[in-house]
């Protein structure tokens, strides 16, 4: 008997019709002969429009009523599915995250995990129960408040119970069949990977690739965890996500795939005096605004004025705390001013092939060329290539360099429920 956990997100959840559906694929693997461990998402668009609500009542709710807020989406969702495998004639218990022993750090909004102590969900299991958990939520022992992890805490809860409970493989179910070559509602023609490593999978969920989030790829990664990301929707096969084996000598394909990130904006300080210690001067005032810095270029200064100017990329939710925390400091710093441009999006190329094939870089810049792109900004890793570009030729970009690569399918992807989550 294999243990598995399955995680179902919103859109595949929306709805009474939609969350029989999920009942039934969960019975159905515990008719195979499984244990099974459920982690659900709040119904649909349930988190986006509590927070609508929440910033109604108050412009600046408090982070302790906002979480206590929130975590109520998961609790519906987790209890109408455990009712609907209940109608089916298979015994099923939900939990909350505090039930299911998920102990998280203070901080309210994006909580890290700390310890999982899962011995209710151990029960239930043994005791040939279905466990069904709310994703997305914990609880601090400290303050014994309850906890919200932030974006895409449903995935990283699926894989944290998988890791503690030795599970043979943690499901993520969303609206598409599986990790694409690109986002398939900006190219039609991508194709379903079989396979993909985690460290692949880490760089395209941090370029923007949302079929799965970066601490849920980290934390599997971390702790062995294999993923198979999978359709709701079908029963069609899906994508591992996997840690390649020491000594494997199978040879990864040249590019993973495209990602694209529309949710950052752009900071220039201008006028910096090109001196020692002044970028680890900024920065540091950035970094107490805790936002997430990604790319950064500083230009080669002016001979006749001895100032330059330094550029990075943020997510877009951090841009204005960033720049007026950045202002307040201004005559201290000694800039001349800041530009603020949200109208840029991210396009990187992952792949673990690029370590050793050669030819990429001008491969890619030969695309975009030829679609008319203008390029921005650049970075690298070892197996991805980022540029940022306009917001509105980046999805020409993609497609363009996704053909450039040879990525495009036969088929037509299918994206069931419109979201690609």
């Amino acid at each position: 008997m294999s243990l598995i956990v399955q995680k179902y997100g919103g859109s595949s959840v929306a709805d009474a019709v939609s969350i029989k559906r999920v009942a039934k694929r969960i019975v159905e693997t515990r008719k195979a002969g499984n244990e099974v461990v459920v982690v659900v998402s709040a119904m649909g668009d349930m988190t986006d429009e509590l927070v609508d609500l929440a910033t109604e009542v108050a412009p600046l709710p408090s982070g302790r009523e906002l979480d206590m807020l929130l975590t109520a989406g998961e609790r519906i969702s987790m209890a109408l599915l455990a009712m609907a495998i209940k109608a089916m004639g298979f015994e099923a218990r939900s939990y909350t995250g505090s039930q299911a022993g998920m102990a998280t750090d203070a901080r309210h909004g994006s909580a890290r995990i700390v310890e999982v102590n899962p011995t209710r969900i151990r029960e239930a299991i043994d005791a040939g129960a279905i466990a069904i958990v709310a994703g997305f939520q914990g609880f601090n022992r400290g303050t014994g408040d309850i906890t919200t992890l932030g974006r895409g805490g449903s995935d990283t809860t699926a894989v944290a119970l998988a890791a503690a409970l030795g599970a043979e493989v943690c499901e993520i179910y969303t609206d598409v069949d599986g990790v694409f070559t690109a986002d398939p509602r900006i190219v039609p023609t991508a194709r379903k990977l079989e396979r993909v490593t985690s460290e692949e999978m880490l760089e395209l969920a941090a370029a923007g690739a949302k079929v799965l989030y970066i601490r849920a790829v980290e934390y599997a990664r971390r702790h062995g965890v294999i993923i198979h990301v999978r359709s709701s929707f079908n029963n069609n096969e899906g994508t591992l996500v996997v840690n390649p084996q020491e000594g494997e000598t199978v040879e990864e394909a040249m590019i993973a795939g495209i990602a694209v990130d529309l949710g950052e904006a752009k900071i220039t300080v201008v006028g910096v005096p090109d001196v020692p210690g002044k970028a680890a001067e900024i920065f540091t005032i950035v970094a107490t605004t805790e936002a997430n810095i990604d790319m950064i270029v500083q230009n080669v200064s002016a001979a006749d004025t001895g100032l330059t100017d330094i550029s990075f990329t943020l997510p877009m939710a951090d841009g204005a705390r960033v720049m007026q925390t950045l202002l307040n400091e201004k005559e201290r710093v000694g800039f001349e001013s800041l530009q603020y441009d949200d109208q840029i999006a991210k396009l990187a190329l992952v792949g673990a092939g690029m370590r050793t094939s050669s030819g990429i870089s001008a491969k890619l810049f030969t695309a975009l060329y030829e679609a008319g792109v203008n390029i921005e900004m650049i970075s690298t890793s070892e197996i991805r290539i980022s540029v940022v570009t306009r917001a509105d030729t980046v999805e020409d970009a993609v497609r363009a360099v996704h053909t450039a690569f040879e990525l495009d399918g036969d088929d037509v992807a299918v994206v069931h429920a419109g979201s690609g989550r």
